[in-house]
């Protein structure tokens, strides 16, 4: 018995050592738990916040996503939340390592932006960055991303420059800085500066397009950001995902918006008798009407196919995707062709490496770009193209003009003996290696390496005969290449960690290089052999071979960078950035290629403070400010050392090629450069149901890089220096509303932006005032009209008739008189030179709007562009385009002009007198009001989402939608007046009879270029 209880005694004794000892193990074992947040298509989301769900205890995501948690070993579930996504619980039970991708609230804000070298919330933005999805920017089926994003956001201004298939816009960020040096905008694709074309980036790749404007955001990427950066982010697999397979595909016709508004037959008969200058010929007469458009336009197409494929491992993604798009343009042969192939693959290598390499090729051929308009909208319209046999006239007899005269069938016939193609292949390629540092968290090292091709070879032939009215004129052919080769290598040194929760720092230091080779030729040729030869062998033609000095071209330019950057935020309050940038450019003189500019930004997130937190509708409201300076090399290579210029000529029975100076060189060449203010007010009211963003910000940009024209007298024409200086100051509003979420099933979201810029030109070379030949004028802005103003017509009974236009004539254009009077009123001189006005392009404010409806599985979305103000040239109306020559001679744009019986109207008297061929002061005529809202697009769709029996056979996403596009115009003085598209479609020294000079190209036009066209396409996004 006594033994027993001793034995019982030594158990308890034992038993409560061993809980003494062991409890507190038990009670406090902890283990270390490491994950990644990543949003529903892969791309990690930093700062999210990751916290045990029955304790304080947690943390926040590091930039890369990524979190190390340490943990009672007892804790089962996680809660994983960040802005704009739904929170969720995460089972933890027995793990070490997660990975959680969160789902975005349908209504939430675009929380993340990328900023260059990283991402960022939009909360923690100091600098200025517009960003949209690539579901929105798809809602514009295009050819080339920057139709799609056209009015989308503020401060970024997209003109069309030619309406012909496959066409890229001018992009502006915020206004025109320089005068001669590139304006366009640095292009960033996946994080290495893009070498190619934005229309090289299939639309259907894209996951979202981040702009940066002002110099505090761009002056991360130097010297090629001086004019704004777009930054290309395209879609990436998801870890963890299985494989997932889209197809997206449009089709649809294409037809005429409006014709060209030319004279019909009796119209253009009472024009040639009120005039009274010219006879019918033999090919005319006044009982015909020919319509020479309706002979030649045909019904185009489009057509769009994008087939991919993404996915991920444990710790790899992958992403490939074909695609053919196909733009048939309403002329005949006219038209555009794009094959796309991307690939990318992003691997983790244990536990400190990650690699990745993506790929982006495309092959394109344009076409038809030989088809002028010209010849078919002068060509009389009382002219009757059929013989009496009904077979078609090679030629129309006007009174002073015979003209090759075509139509479609024509033009189609014609195909290979009449043609014109560009055939460009690009491919873009990107690797990537980077290393976590062991021992140092947040630490790691990457290295970018860019490797880019791109070829084009042109072609054209025209036979003999063709496009002329002399029947034996000899054939011609042209070829041209072009080879760009590009490199960029980056090695960035990134640092990104959290103390205290609170301290958020990231530090990025760069060093980068990068080379761009170009070369292009061109040769000509006449007198081909054959028509089956075409521009395929020169070397045949029996003619002169011309190898012009002049269209012949090398040059390798290179730029070399250090910068570093700092980002702090302390509690998510308060947030500053500070950048430090210094490149070195080969295309400036030695002693002047090194420049280096520092940039900073600040904000303050005012919601997040205490005094904040009883105020229940504001969800955000950050003010933010900054300062930076950008430069700008872009001149062309070797600018700094002069040009030699060629001159054949005869030395004795010798055919030789003489050289003469035509630019000095400067030794003292250096960077333009500008500064910049940014002041910014981000605000989210009402539960995130209205959204929004303020800006005002200055740009003044000195030492311009410009060509100063030297006098006659020199024996030079010019030379390159960094004369002048400019200033933009503008201010930007984007609002984003959800005005009915989820109401018995009905949401609609809107937004709105608005912009204005002006521009100014402070300054010029050696203290110059004006430039008229240039048309640039200190004081006013960089893009004018230099030109007389019309004010009317002059009408009988008018006083001052004779004094003002000696010899002139009632019904002539009346233009303002800026000269002095008499005591009495009189004018005291004619109207002369000292009468130009000075007279701005630019539009008071522009801007774009957006809507979508949707009911259960229906939507109905519309996005339109505004433009109020400015001057719109048309060289249709003006003397320039000779066809509103009102004599009678060609067929002309159809006006409505003075005669004795019809004194109130617009355009002057037929016959009247003139300059030239042209009425006097007719290009006055061109000048028209730019305003007009256009609709876009008008899409109509419905998902089957919600259908069981797609997901029956693995179908997880259907949409079919019909679309619109460019369906109305409204509020535009030209349209009321031509009944066109009142939007650009050329440079002012392109499709005109006599165009601006080349120093004139940067002021757009509406010229004799393709007509503008209305699409109605049918189209299906399918995902399995």
């Amino acid at each position: 018995m006594k033994k027993t209880k001793q034995k019982t005694y030594l158990k308890s004794i034992t038993l409560a050592m061993f809980l003494v000892v062991f409890t507190p193990y038990f009670l406090f074992a902890q283990r270390t738990l490491t994950g990644k947040v990543i949003s529903e298509d892969g791309m990690p989301l930093p700062n999210a916040s990751v916290q045990l769900k029955n304790s304080a205890t947690g943390t926040l995501s590091k930039d890369d996503g990524t979190f190390t948690l340490t943990i009672p070993a007892s804790e089962t579930t996680l809660v994983v939340s960040f802005i704009g996504y739904f929170s969720q619980d995460v089972d933890i039970t027995g793990k070490t390592d997660i990975l959680v991708a969160l789902q975005s609230e349908s209504t939430s804000l675009q929380d993340v932006v990328v900023v260059g070298y990283g991402t960022q919330r939009a909360e923690a933005v100091t600098g200025s960055v517009s960003s949209i999805q690539g579901d929105a920017l798809r809602e514009v089926p295009a050819a080339n991303i920057s139709q799609a994003l056209q009015g989308r956001l503020p401060g970024v201004e997209l003109s069309q420059t030619s309406s012909q298939p496959g066409a890229a816009m001018q992009i502006r960020i915020r206004g025109t800085r320089s005068l001669s040096a590139s304006n366009d905008p640095l292009i960033v694709l996946d994080g290495i500066p893009f070498a190619g074309s934005i229309g090289d980036i299939n639309a259907n790749d894209i996951k979202s397009i981040d702009i940066l404007k002002d110099a505090s955001a761009t002056a991360i990427y130097g010297s090629r950001g001086a004019n704004g950066v777009i930054i290309v982010t395209t879609n990436k697999g998801q870890i963890g995902q299985k494989a997932r397979f889209n197809y997206n595909s449009y089709v649809g016709t294409k037809d005429l918006f409006a014709k060209f508004p030319m004279m019909n037959g009796s119209e253009f008969a009472a024009l040639r008798k009120a005039a009274g200058q010219y006879s019918n010929s033999l090919d005319e007469s006044d009982d015909t009407n020919t319509d020479w458009q309706d002979l030649l336009y045909r019904t185009g197409m489009t057509t769009s196919h994008d087939f991919g494929v993404s996915g991920g491992t444990e710790k790899g993604t992958y992403y490939f995707n074909a695609g053919y798009f196909e733009d048939q343009g309403v002329i005949p042969t006219q038209g555009y062709k794009r094959y796309s192939i991307r690939g990318s693959i992003d691997q983790g290598i244990g536990e400190y490496f990650r690699v990745g390499f993506t790929t982006n090729s495309n092959f394109n051929i344009t076409q038809g770009s030989n088809v002028g308009l010209y010849g078919a909208l002068s060509m009389s319209p009382i002219a009757n193209p059929y013989n009496e046999d009904g077979s078609w006239k090679r030629t129309i007899r006007m009174p002073l003009d015979e003209t090759w005269s075509y139509s479609r069938d024509i033009v189609n016939s014609l195909k290979d003996e009449w043609l014109s193609q560009n055939r460009a292949y690009g491919t873009y390629n990107t690797l990537y290696g980077e290393v976590k540092i062991p021992g140092v968290e947040g630490l790691k090292y990457r290295a970018n390496l860019g490797l880019n091709y791109r070829q084009a070879n042109g072609g054209s032939y025209t036979g003999t005969g063709i496009n002329s009215s002399n029947p034996e004129t000899v054939s011609t052919a042209s070829i041209s290449n072009a080879m760009t080769t590009d490199w960029t290598i980056e090695n960035l040194v990134t640092y990104d960690r959290t103390f205290a929760e609170k301290h958020d720092f990231n530090v990025v230091a760069l060093y980068s290089a990068s080379q761009n080779r170009f070369n292009d030729s061109r040769i000509s040729a006449k007198d081909i052999p054959a028509d089956a030869f075409q521009f395929y062998n020169l070397g045949q033609a029996a003619g002169e071979i011309t190898v012009n000095p002049n269209e012949q071209n090398y040059r390798v330019s290179g730029l070399m960078s250090w910068m570093g950057r700092v980002m702090y935020s302390y509690d998510n309050r308060y947030m500053i950035s500070a950048t430090l940038r210094s490149d070195g450019s080969s295309r400036l003189a030695k002693g002047h290629q090194w420049h280096t500019y520092p940039a900073v930004s600040a904000g303050w997130n005012i919601r997040n403070e205490s005094f904040m937190q009883d105020v229940s509708f504001i969800n955000m409201l950050k003010i933010r400010a900054g300062y930076g300076q950008t430069s700008n090399q872009s001149v062309a290579p070797y600018a700094t050392l002069g040009r030699l210029s060629t001159r054949p000529y005869n030395f004795g029975d010798e055919y030789s090629t003489g050289y003469y100076v035509t630019e000095l060189p400067n030794a003292d060449l250096g960077w333009e450069y500008s500064e910049t203010f940014n002041y910014g007010v981000d605000f989210a009211l009402l539960n995130n149901r209205l959204s929004g963003t303020i800006e005002y910000y200055t740009t003044n940009t000195k030492d311009l890089l410009l060509g100063v024209s030297l006098p006659s007298t020199s024996g030079v024409g010019s030379y390159t220096a960094n004369v002048g200086q400019t200033r933009n100051k503008g201010l930007e509003l984007s609002l984003n509303g959800v005005i009915v979420d989820n109401n018995n099933g009905w949401t609609w979201e809107a937004g709105f932006n608005l912009y204005a810029n002006r521009n100014e030109l402070v300054s010029l070379a050696s203290g110059a005032t004006r430039d008229e030949g240039n048309w640039w004028f200190v004081g006013h802005p960089i893009d004018v009209v230099y030109d007389y103003q019309k004010v009317g017509l002059w009408q009988e009974g008018d006083p001052y008739l004779s004094t003002l236009e000696p010899g002139g004539n009632v019904g002539m254009i009346k233009v303002k008189y800026t000269g002095e009077y008499a005591e009495d009123g009189t004018p005291l001189r004619a109207i002369g030179a000292d009468d130009r006005q000075i007279m701005s392009i630019e539009p008071k404010f522009q801007g774009g709007l957006n809507t979508r409806v949707s009911y259960k599985g229906f939507d109905l979305s519309a996005i339109g562009s505004f433009k109020s103000g400015g001057t719109l040239i048309s060289t249709l109306y003006s003397s320039s385009g000779y066809l509103n020559m009102m004599s009678g001679r060609r067929n002309n744009v159809k006006v409505d002009y003075w005669t004795p019986e019809n004194t109130d109207a617009t355009y002057p008297k037929p016959g009247g007198i003139t300059s030239g061929d042209n009425p006097k002061y007719g290009s006055t005529l061109g000048y028209f009001d730019a305003s007009y809202l256009k609709i876009r697009t008008l899409s109509l769709g419905y998902n089957f989402d919600n259908n069981n029996w797609l997901k029956d056979i693995g179908v997880s996403r259907l949409r079919v939608y019909l679309t619109a596009q460019n369906p109305f115009v409204l509020f535009s003085p030209y349209k009321k007046e031509s009944g066109m598209d009142p939007e650009t479609n050329s440079y002012g020294n392109e499709n005109a009879a006599v165009a601006y000079s080349q120093n004139l190209r940067r002021l757009l036009t509406i010229g004799t270029n393709a007509p503008a066209t209305r699409s109605y396409l049918v189209g299906i996004n399918l995902t399995f």
